[in-house]
C-alpha cells in the first residue's frame, strides 16, 4: 500500500547530494583538491614518517627525482613517444574496425547472427593467452604489440557500440519510415546522428583499456617505451621509477580523457545536458 500525500517524507533541498542538478564551480574545484591532495597526504605521512620501508614505497621527493633522472638521462621522451605511437596505431586499427562492425550488429539483425558468436566468445578470451600465437605470426618487431593492443580493444568497441544502436528507440525508425525515408536514410539520418554521442563516449573508455594492454605488448621483446620502463625498473627493485612511470601513463591518460570531453564537446553539444 503507497503511503499518501500526508505521510510522505520530503527531503530537505541539498547542494551536495543533488540528482543531475547544477553544481556550483568553487565547490567542484575544491572537490577535485581534495580527492588528489588526500591521498598524497596518506602518501606523504607513510613514506616520510618511516611507516613503510623505501623500497616498498618511496617518498614523493625521490619519485620525482627519479622522473627528472629518467627525462634527462634514461631518454623518457622517446620512450613516451613509442609508447603513445603503439597506442595510436592499435587503438585506431580497432576504432576503424569495431566502430562499423558494432553499428552493423546493432542495425541488421543478419549482422548480429554472423558477427555476435565471434564476437561473444573472443572478447572473454585473454589477450595475454594469444601472446605465443601473435609472436608466431607477427614476429617480435613493432607489429606484434600493435596487434596485441588491436586485439585487446577491438571486440569491447564493438559490442558497445552495437548495444548503443540498440537504445535508439524504434518508433523513430517508425516515423522515418512514414515521412519516406529508405533504409540508407534512416542510417544516415537517424542511427549515425544518433549515436556520435555513445561511440565517442566508448572509445572514451576503451581508451584506457589501450594503455592496460600496452604493458603486455611492451614485454615482447621492446627496448623503449613505458611499459618496458615499468617492468625493468622492477626487476631491479627501482620504485621510485615504477611509480613516475605509471604517473606519466596516468597524466597522458588524464589528457586523453579530457581531448574526448572537447570532441564531445564540440560534435555533440546537445548532448552535454543529459550527460555531464
Amino acid at each position: 500500500m503507497l503511503p499518501s500525500n500526508s505521510s510522505k517524507r520530503y527531503l530537505r533541498p541539498s547542494v551536495f547530494w543533488s540528482i543531475r542538478q547544477p553544481f556550483p564551480n568553487g565547490l567542484g574545484v575544491a572537490l577535485v583538491v581534495f580527492a588528489l591532495a588526500f591521498p598524497l597526504a596518506i602518501w606523504s605521512a607513510l613514506s616520510y614518517g618511516g611507516i613503510v620501508e623505501s623500497i616498498f614505497l618511496p617518498t614523493p621527493t625521490a619519485v620525482l627525482q627519479a622522473g627528472r633522472t629518467m627525462l634527462f638521462e634514461d631518454n623518457l621522451l622517446f620512450d613516451i613517444w613509442s609508447s603513445c605511437y603503439r597506442v595510436l596505431l592499435g587503438f585506431g586499427l580497432a576504432a576503424a574496425i569495431g566502430v562499423p562492425m558494432g553499428i552493423a550488429m546493432g542495425t541488421f539483425q543478419s549482422m548480429e547472427r554472423l558477427f555476435s558468436p565471434i564476437v561473444g566468445t573472443v572478447r572473454y578470451m585473454p589477450v595475454a593467452a594469444f601472446v605465443p600465437l601473435i609472436i608466431l605470426w607477427a614476429g617480435l618487431g613493432e607489429l606484434a604489440r600493435i596487434l596485441i593492443i588491436f586485439l585487446g580493444i577491438v571486440f569491447y568497441n564493438a559490442i558497445m557500440v552495437a548495444d548503443t544502436v540498440k537504445f535508439i528507440p524504434n518508433e523513430l525508425f517508425s516515423v522515418a519510415y512514414t515521412l519516406g525515408a529508405n533504409r540508407v536514410d534512416v542510417l544516415s539520418r537517424v542511427i549515425l546522428p544518433g549515436i556520435v554521442p555513445g561511440i565517442i563516449d566508448t572509445l572514451r573508455v576503451n581508451v584506457a583499456g589501450a594503455w592496460n594492454f600496452l604493458v603486455i605488448s611492451e614485454l615482447i621483446a621492446a627496448d623503449n617505451g613505458l611499459g618496458f620502463r615499468v617492468v625493468q625498473a622492477q626487476r631491479f627493485l627501482q620504485t621510485d621509477k615504477v611509480l613516475f612511470a605509471i604517473a606519466v601513463i596516468g597524466l597522458i591518460g588524464l589528457l586523453t580523457d579530457f581531448s574526448f570531453k572537447l570532441l564531445s564537446h564540440w560534435l555533440t553539444p546537445w548532448a552535454e545536458s543529459s550527460r555531464y
